[in-house]
């Protein structure tokens, strides 16, 4: 397995897998998420693919098929009066194909961006988990990170 940055050629399949993503979300959150689309269109994923900001790493096999992804995003510091500055690399997404689960793919993709993110002079790697999404919390907490913030809603017109 090798991991290197997503290109044109890698369109359908990644777009294959964003639908497997959606399905999960959709299968928690069917008020958001809307079940049979994907996040992007083939023209919006050429633009991520072509940007340094948003980095899309993909892990091909021998055969350079795409096994997964992991679509990234390059913070930069923001003026702030009461935070330190610091460079983050947020994960968007991170998804393995169905057929290739258990292969270490996820893991092999994680520790691609960890490597990336030091490359770069990041302070740290972001990303937001969906409640109930247990197996992603599972595996990034095995992947030693921790919770940085709860992020809490109130669904309006709900009865409590």
């Amino acid at each position: 397995m090798t991991i290197r940055k997503a290109e044109n050629k890698d369109t359908a399949k990644v777009l294959a897998l964003l639908h497997q993503v959606l399905e999960v979300h959709a299968d928690l959150r069917p008020d958001l998420f809307i079940s049979g689309t994907t996040k992007y269109t083939d023209e919006e994923l050429h633009a991520i693919f072509a940007d340094e900001k948003t980095p899309v790493y993909v892990a091909v096999d021998e055969n350079d098929t795409v096994l997964g992804y992991a679509f990234c995003v390059l913070e930069e510091p923001v003026p702030s009066n009461n935070l330190h500055p610091h460079r983050t690399l947020y994960i968007d997404d991170i998804c393995v194909d169905e057929a290739a689960r258990g292969q270490h793919v996820a893991t092999r993709l994680y520790e691609h961006v960890k490597a990336e993110a030091e490359r770069l002079g990041c302070y740290n790697i972001t990303l937001n988990v969906w409640e109930g999404n247990d197996g992603a919390r599972k595996f990034y907490e095995t992947m030693g990170m921790k919770p940085r913030k709860t992020m809490l809603e109130t669904i309006l017109g709900e009865e409590a």
